[in-house]
């Protein structure tokens, strides 16, 4: 029997700035998921973004404001895989 998937939930992002295209995120070990106001979702990794990258990311989504400044200006392209 085929164990289930762990489903790790992702977290509203407080959108401190008011502004923001970022509606939810999650933060695994090596990357960053997020889902933005359009329902589109993208994974950023260690190895797409790079590690000091996905670490800044980690931190503006913790602290609810710039994530999605700092993706439209570092990583526009920078995702491992776009989900939809």
């Amino acid at each position: 029997m085929a164990k289930k998937p762990l489903k790790v939930p992702a977290e509203k992002y407080q959108n401190l700035g008011g502004k923001s295209k970022v509606a939810y995120y999650k933060i695994v070990k090596d990357s960053v998921t997020v889902r933005f106001a359009d329902h589109s979702v993208y994974i950023y990794s260690n190895q797409s973004a790079g590690r000091l990258n996905v670490n800044q990311m980690k931190a503006l989504a913790i602290a609810g404001k710039g994530l999605g400044t700092f993706i439209d200006a570092n990583l526009k392209e920078g995702f491992a895989r776009k989900i939809r």
